[in-house]
């Protein structure tokens, strides 16, 4: 196991940011970390680093306690935080030279870090003169000079354009090939295209844990269809259909409905357009994506 969580309680004063959280990854996942500002994500990732310490609960990171065995869990972890701490003023070669006298690794490392993270282009320039996305690949590059067997990402897409984005992605979807990945992001189309499992934290509680590929298929979530009649329809009309929630007229004979049923109304539509004399000019289902099922876990109550 190459992370394990066991009821991590952590409070600050009143406020309390994680409340009995437990969960556990294999070696090899690649798993995404999501949940609404404050929920607690940056938080956990700090006590699984050693930089906070919980108030209950053990964890564990590659069978190291991270409370009882601090040292032996930092040689195992490569952490990027969510704000990127670097020295701007020293270039590349030298800000990971200093790092790697810090990690006690042999200085050939750095040429492979700088070869596996795509940073060979700017290498030669100070810190300061790089794009937010080289930075972020400073970061990364960092975070393995010492080869750790996982690797804690917080944000590490955050504020980067769509094509620092897209090559970002792709550098930890490599890494994942040989690595556990724990990443926390805002962004869902990073953790469809990076991640086999997805967790969802709440107000300090997990909501739910699931492979991606079942977590949009399991969730009940509402469904929104988008239909177009040949004539006029009412909304009370339409109130008629089963499990209708809302009826909303988009434009000219244009409807968006949505239902809380589990399986497709788009045939239950169709058999009201033809009992009320109506045509459907078009039907379609509108996809359901982690996007909806994450602000379904995650709505205020």
């Amino acid at each position: 196991m190459s992370i394990e969580v066991k009821g991590i309680s952590k409070s600050y004063g009143e406020q309390k940011a994680l409340d009995a959280v437990s969960f556990s990854i294999n070696k090899g996942e690649i798993v995404g970390f999501l949940g609404p500002n404050g929920a607690g994500k940056s938080t956990l990732m700090k006590i699984l680093t050693t930089y906070l310490s919980a108030d209950s609960g053990t964890a564990t990171v590659n069978g190291s306690d991270v409370a009882a065995d601090q040292k032996a869990v930092q040689k195992s972890v490569g952490y990027l935080p969510e704000h990127n701490p670097l020295y701007l003023d020293l270039y590349v070669r030298e800000y990971l030279a200093f790092n790697a006298d810090v990690y006690k690794v042999n200085k050939s490392r750095i040429e492979e870090v700088i070869n596996l993270t795509g940073l060979t282009p700017e290498a030669h320039k100070k810190i300061g003169a790089l794009s937010k996305g080289y930075r972020q690949r400073v970061g990364i590059a960092t975070a393995l000079l010492h080869d750790p067997e996982v690797l804690i990402l917080d944000e590490p897409t955050t504020g980067l354009d769509p094509n620092q984005l897209v090559e970002i992605r792709d550098l930890i979807k490599n890494i994942g090939s040989d690595k556990t990945v724990f990443l926390s992001t805002h962004i869902m189309q990073e953790v469809e295209a990076i991640c086999d499992r997805v967790i969802i934290i709440d107000h300090g509680k997990i909501v739910t844990d699931k492979k991606l590929k079942n977590l949009v298929k399991d969730t009940k979530v509402e469904q929104v269809i988008e239909v177009e009649f040949d004539k006029d329809v009412t909304a009370e009309t339409l109130q008629t259909l089963p499990s209708l929630t809302n009826a909303k007229n988009t434009r000219g004979n244009i409807w968006e409905l949505t239902f809380t049923s589990g399986t497709d109304m788009r045939p239950a539509v169709f058999d009201f357009a033809q009992s009320n004399s109506l045509k459907t000019l078009q039907l379609s289902l509108k996809n359901k994506n982690l996007e909806t099922v994450f602000r379904e876990m995650t709505k205020k109550k």
